[in-house]
């Protein structure tokens, strides 16, 4: 899942590197004054190539694949499989224009290639940027924990109809978990073992990979729903029509949906620095090898949630299935694992942003008790208030994916480049700089013209809303 906890290197480091080192290498770790020690790590990177495409892969894989199916049944196949494509293409490029810019000089944090790039305000915006996007994240956890709950408990208790009991309102709920799980999670001072839910939360997701997978071959379409719900025969027939190219009002959120579902970039350094070996080339084909394996999972999560549901789909994938069988054991399981996953990885999520906040509030102040505990009870209590007052999943995805996913992706990696790669080796007009020029131009555009049609959808007051049509 999103921003995992890496684990902690050798806090040793031989003093000079090997002379055969790789140029990348010696620009990584380089001091200024020209030695070899190293400046911005404290030990040897130990981590495989193997393990180090896990961890840049649980960096990626989040919340977001819970909505890829609802993308697809706005856009049709099709141009569901380009726009993956070529968010999926973008990402890579990303990565190689941090990669080039990290091994010129030798920074391995987001944060700090942003006050390399334009000083105090750069590290202040990537700060903010990366708090934001973590926040958005951290919601479309807990999300996930106020409507697949109460469906869990109804299934328990073995209800097949709606119940009046506090016990099954979603808000209560949220708020209970918070309180008795997330919150004393939150205030541990190291994360600790925490970092180990990472590899259990992409687990969970393979599990529901194979899950969505297995109920396509055993639900039929027309779906004999679930409840007091009924379509006429007109509508069965065309819902269940698979759509190769389509264009709705809905459509807007899709690309948003698909960058939220690819952000891992405030992770690529970290990763890089504890890679065994760290070239610039080794740790972009850890990037392509994980992009493309979520790529392959993402679309055969969205492709075979949509041949199941078609144009009933909803927002949140799980949410969809009690239409059909709230008793399903399957199904209950899958809501099991990934409620589990979702809130143990809260606190994960909330540890860099209460870092984030520490170094832009209190520069320098030593560890707090107090400082620790209220930042981590007054982010937990936004986000439950943003999802309480949110109304839909999909308007995170939305917002998310169109502010703070497009600003990590597109224009930070460029504009970092374009100002860290001195103009005597690549002077501006040079391709490699008018491509990361371009690249951030289009990530303006795809923000300013995702959120325009986003407010537009807003002001039309027509949304499908997530518990149905």
């Amino acid at each position: 899942m999103e921003l995992q906890k890496l684990s902690n290197g050798n806090p040793h480091h031989d003093a000079a590197m090997e002379e055969g080192s790789q140029p990348e290498k010696e620009k990584f770790l380089q001091q200024s004054d020209g030695s070899k020690r190293p400046q911005f790590t404290d030990f040897e990177g130990k981590t495989s190539f193997g393990m180090s495409v896990f961890n840049l892969s649980n960096a990626i894989m989040g919340s977001g694949i819970l909505g890829l199916s609802y993308a697809m049944s706005n856009t049709g196949i099709i141009l569901f499989l380009i726009l993956l494509t070529c968010i999926a293409s973008l990402s890579c490029y990303s990565i190689h224009l941090l990669l080039r810019s990290a091994g010129v000089v030798g920074i391995r944090a987001y944060e700090q290639l942003g006050f390399r790039a334009f000083g105090q305000p750069g590290k202040i915006l990537a700060g903010i940027i990366i708090t934001l996007h973590n926040i958005g994240a951290m919601s479309s956890y807990i999300f996930i924990v106020k409507y697949e709950l109460p469906l869990v408990i109804q299934a328990f208790l073995g209800q097949t109809s709606n119940s009046e009991g506090w016990y099954m309102n979603g808000n209560y709920l949220i708020i209970i978990v918070t309180v008795c799980i997330i919150l004393p999670l939150a205030l541990m001072k190291h994360l600790g073992y925490l970092g180990y839910t990472s590899g259990f939360s992409l687990s969970c997701m393979v599990f529901f990979l194979a899950a969505v997978i297995y109920k396509k071959f055993n639900i039929a379409c027309p779906l004999e729903v679930f409840g007091n719900y009924s379509m006429n025969t007109a509508i069965q027939e065309d819902t269940c029509t698979a759509k190769f190219f389509t264009v709705n009002q809905e459509t807007v959120y899709t690309i948003p949906i698909l960058a939220f579902a690819f952000v891992c970039h405030p992770e690529v350094l970290p990763i890089y620095t504890e890679l065994s070996n760290p070239t610039k080339r080794r740790m972009q084909n850890i990037g392509n090898v994980s992009i493309l394996g979520m790529f392959v999972m993402y679309f055969l999560t969205a492709i075979f949630g949509y041949l199941t549901f078609y144009d009933n789909t909803e927002a949140e994938l799980l949410h969809t299935y009690s239409k059909v069988d709230l008793l399903d054991t399957l199904i209950l399981c899958v809501r099991l694992a990934v409620l589990v996953a979702v809130t143990l990885t809260v606190p994960v999520v909330l540890f860099p942003i209460r870092r984030a906040l520490l170094q832009l509030l209190f520069p320098g102040k030593p560890f707090h008790w107090l400082r620790h505990i209220s930042i981590a009870v007054c982010l937990l209590f936004a986000v439950n208030l943003l999802v309480i007052l949110v109304p839909n999943i999909r308007d995170i995805f939305g917002i998310t994916g169109a502010t703070t996913a497009p600003s990590l992706i597109f224009i930070l990696p460029g504009l970092f480049y374009i100002r860290i790669i001195p103009t005597d080796e690549e002077p501006m007009n040079s391709r490699p700089k008018i491509q990361a020029a371009c690249f951030a131009t289009v990530g303006f555009l795809f923000m300013i013209m995702s959120l325009t049609f986003i407010i537009l959808d807003w002001t039309n007051g027509d949304k499908r809303s997530l518990g149905g049509h």
